[in-house]
């Protein structure tokens, strides 16, 4: 491998499988270390590696929307600010204004240097808090007017390290302005632990297969990488679409909502794919507005969730996609100081689900119908004083939505369309056994699907309690009238909700955007939207419509009345009478 020759395949996948395996040890180390249940439990986190030139490389289980797009901006501001880096270096960054996502996502840089001092590879290992200094508990601050209002600390590139030594001046300004300081120094150690790991993992490779070996493999990787992503985009269909998706209002959006406008243009010719999202409104005056790395992750998203799920995810397939932006856009690059607070999911959301919905829009068989949205109060931040000891976490007690696609059912456990399913949903006993809390009931809603062709994934229902204390839910909950939308003829999914049970059981409802203090004898109520259908219901395969029914997910009469599927009393396919109701539907 030390030899000047291009690699066969075989050396080639062997390199990539042992960077991905690099990625996956610090994801381990992070996962294992953590003190927070959303990186120990919910897996809210991303490792990856990038070439000194600030280049995605390698990236395993990471959240799409935390690294498709931004590493190699957060890459440029460390270089940008510290242009000699030194072997025991590490910097803490989480700026939406140079490449960050949210302010929430304190992520730790690490150059990789080798033994003659020269900057090869960049580790970057970012985790969600469960608390990063807001002016209230949550780490999700819809309502944020601006930066101030919201509050967090904000890192750019921030020297946190010399000579693997802690700069404690930077930790001791955390320590004060965290709620609970130990989980944040916990959670800090393993993150830089995490990075520490991939430097380590990095080092050893270099010095095993040579460093300018390794730099002549990325070259190689992402040029199969870009090959990969011309085929598939020479064998889509031309055309040019432009579709949309509204976010509900919120304190500081227009009073119908934020609509979220994409044009998708397919150039098989030029083997390119544009996204134009330079047609939406200025910044808001609240957290929904995209970072830049949103912004430009988020069509990708919806890109990559419409095409070959095998074509490589790197800087070598990312040449042949083309995204457009504006400054001072909701879905843009942001000036500060405006909030981005929310930046990873509302908004987020609502623009890869505009991109998949339109790239299904071109043919039949590609793109997807929209996701349900983000973010409910079971995925809410918790947080209050219990036995004299603050607490605070956000927590994934159930959430479910997933989009129809063209060959399957959607995918009941992805949490939302910006991370693909790489979070972890919580177990419930391990939150009771963590926070002061009691979760009375998680399940599936009937009939909330999306119906098509290719359903939509159901609601979910939750209601929990905190236990010997009060305890406050912070929640920006889209999608209670603007629900998931179909594809190709499918249906939309059931809305979100909220409520707040009191204490004589009855039901109120609470805002959407809101922070809910719940009372020991009161509970949160949570209802996640169903997921959009793809293709016609009637279109759905009767086997599946009647699987659906004996598993409970639809009733007998929603089968009949919505799939056109007739059914015997035993919960058999009735064919004869099946044919009769789809050929009426035809006519």
């Amino acid at each position: 491998m030390r030899s000047g020759a291009p690699l066969d395949g075989s050396k080639l996948a062997v390199l990539t499988a042992r960077f991905e395996g690099i990625a996956r040890k610090m994801a381990n180390t992070l996962h294992r270390t953590g003190r927070s249940g959303i990186l120990t439990i919910a897996r809210d986190f991303s490792c990856v590696v990038l070439t000194a030139q600030h280049e995605l490389l390698a990236t395993a289980e990471s959240l799409p929307n935390h690294v498709l797009r931004g590493p190699e901006i957060m890459t440029r501001a460390m270089t940008d600010n510290h242009p000699v880096l030194k072997r025991g270096d590490a910097f803490l960054h989480n700026s939406p204004y140079h490449g960050c996502t949210h302010p929430a996502d304190h992520s730790i840089l690490v150059p990789v240097i080798d033994d003659n001092g020269r900057h090869r590879f960049t580790v970057l290992a970012k985790a969600h808090q469960a608390d990063c200094g807001n002016s209230l508990p949550t780490t999700y601050m819809g309502a944020a007017t601006d930066v101030y209002a919201e509050g967090a600390l904000i890192f750019p590139a921030v020297k946190v390290q010399t000579d693997y030594q802690h700069v404690m001046d930077v930790i001791r300004m955390c320590r004060m302005r965290i709620r609970v300081p130990e989980q944040w120094w916990g959670d800090y150690l393993a993150t830089l632990g995490a990075a520490r790991v991939g430097e380590r993992e990095i080092m050893a490779l270099g010095r095993e297969i040579g460093w300018d070996r390794l730099d002549a493999y990325a070259r190689q990787w992402f040029d199969y990488s870009e090959s990969r992503m011309v085929d598939v985009i020479r064998a889509l269909p031309a055309g040019r679409v432009t579709r949309s998706s509204t976010h509900d209002a919120f304190p500081g959006t227009p009073a119908e909502g934020v609509t979220i406008t994409a044009t998708v243009e397919v150039k098989p010719e030029e083997a390119l794919i544009e996204v134009d999202m330079r047609d939406n409104p200025d910044c808001l005056p609240n957290g929904l507005n995209l970072s830049e790395a949103c912004a430009l992750s988020t069509p990708m998203i919806g890109i990559f969730n419409s095409i070959d799920h095998t074509v490589p995810k790197n800087e070598g397939s990312f040449r042949r996609i083309r995204i457009h932006l504006r400054d001072g856009c909701v879905v843009g690059r942001p000036r500060h100081p405006t909030s981005c607070s929310v930046a990873t999911t509302n908004i987020a959301d609502r623009v890869a689900n505009a991109v998949q919905a339109a790239i299904a829009d071109l043919a039949d068989g590609l793109g997807q119908a929209e996701t349900g949205a983000l973010i409910p109060p079971s995925c809410g931040v918790v947080s209050g004083v219990h036995d004299g000891k603050p607490f605070v976490n956000e927590v994934y007690l159930g959430c479910t939505g997933g989009a129809g696609t063209p060959w399957t059912d959607g995918w009941l456990t992805i949490l939302h369309v910006g991370n693909a399913g790489m979070c972890y949903q919580d177990s419930i006993e391990v939150d009771e056994l963590r926070h002061p809390l009691f979760v009375r009931t998680r399940r599936l809603i009937p009939d909330s699907e999306g119906a098509g062709r290719f359903r939509g994934a159901l609601g979910a229902y939750s209601e929990f309690s905190p236990v010997g204390c009060a305890m406050t839910v912070a929640y920006v909950s889209d999608g209670n009238l603007n629900a998931a939308t179909g594809a190709r003829g499918g249906h939309a999914g059931a809305p979100s909700a909220q409520y707040r049970r009191r204490a004589d059981g009855t039901l109120e409802p609470v805002p959407a955007c809101a922070e809910v203090v719940i009372g020991p004898d009161e509970a949160m109520v949570s209802i996640s939207g169903g997921g959009g259908g793809y293709g016609r219901p009637e279109e759905r395969e009767p086997e599946r419509v009647a699987h659906d029914v004996r598993e409970g997910w639809i009733a007998a009469g929603r089968a009949e009345a919505v799939y056109r599927v007739a059914l015997t009393a035993e919960g058999r396919v009735d064919p004869a009478a099946t044919a009769r109701l789809r050929a009426a539907t035809a006519a």
